[in-house]
């Protein structure tokens, strides 16, 4: 069974940081991509990071220069570094899984496991 279980999250003010974790459980990086989609109140999903299966990564503009995915492989663990929050950034953030997927692909919203969800909320 794929688990995916994100924390990290909180409040911040404007051009704080923060770094989301998200645990990976019952599925093999080999034939996974993963990545972090955001939604904010009353907008509609939206892709913010990807990471393919040999490690490429990609990233929405909005966030390109200010926010770092990672992963810790021997602790099955993705990272999201986001640094210089803005309160645009604040939002429900979400740890995906989509199966041999580019990362235009995740960052396109496509995915077939998603974790429950972190809170960031950027006040300024």
């Amino acid at each position: 069974q794929v688990r995916l279980v994100e924390s990290g999250g909180g409040s911040v003010q404007s051009g704080g940081s923060l770094r989301l974790s998200c645990a990976v459980s019952g599925l093999s990086r080999t034939t996974y991509s993963m990545g972090w989609l955001r939604q904010a109140p009353g907008k509609d999903l939206e892709g913010v990071a990807a990471i393919d299966t040999e490690g490429s990564t990609a990233y929405a503009d909005s966030v390109k220069g200010r926010f770092t995915i990672s992963e810790d492989k021997a602790k099955s663990t993705l990272y999201l570094r986001m640094n210089n929050l803005n309160p645009e950034d604040t939002a429900l953030y979400y740890c995906v899984a989509t199966w041999r997927a580019p990362t235009k692909q995740v960052l396109n919203g496509y995915f077939q496991h998603r974790g429950q969800g972190t809170q960031v909320t950027v006040s300024s």
